[in-house]
């Protein structure tokens, strides 16, 4: 099948196959730069899963900039770092500007990477923070979002 373009003709299913491509690329670059690619669900609802302890908090040099802008119910973004050299299935914690914050820790990642990568939809919500001395210690839920 042709299809034709004022001063050229395309083939149909090189047109379609070019826009798949064009559209798988867009896909990467959106996850490469630590965008999620959503989805919308009717009837969709939030699971609480767990309330967790963010770990690292203390290894964020500009954490004292960051806790400002951390309030108490804040949605916080998780996203998988699987190519993480310390922790294969480890999760970085973001903040709502997009600061990271730590990560779920190593006891209670497992689980929830498998469901990332499964394509599930997981974030936090920000329960509680307070100074301990020089660290941040920070509790979140953790939601799926079905």
């Amino acid at each position: 099948m042709q299809l034709s373009n004022e001063n050229q003709a395309v083939d149909g299913g090189e047109l379609m196959k070019e826009i798949i491509v064009r559209l798988a690329r867009m896909i990467r670059l959106l996850h490469a730069k630590g965008r999620r690619v959503a989805s919308i669900k009717p009837f969709g609802r939030d699971i609480f899963l767990l309330e967790i302890q963010v770990a690292g908090t203390h290894y964020i040099e500009n954490m004292n900039d960051i806790e400002p802008s951390l309030h108490v119910g804040s949605r916080l973004d998780f996203f998988r770092e699987p190519t993480n050299p310390h922790d294969s299935y480890a999760i970085v914690i973001q903040s709502p500007a997009g600061d990271k914050i730590g990560y779920i820790s190593r006891r209670d990642n497992l689980v929830f990477a498998r469901l990332m990568d499964g394509g599930k939809f997981l974030f936090g919500e920000l329960k509680s923070k307070e100074w301990k001395g020089r660290w941040l210690k920070i509790k979140v839920d953790v939601y799926l979002r079905d």
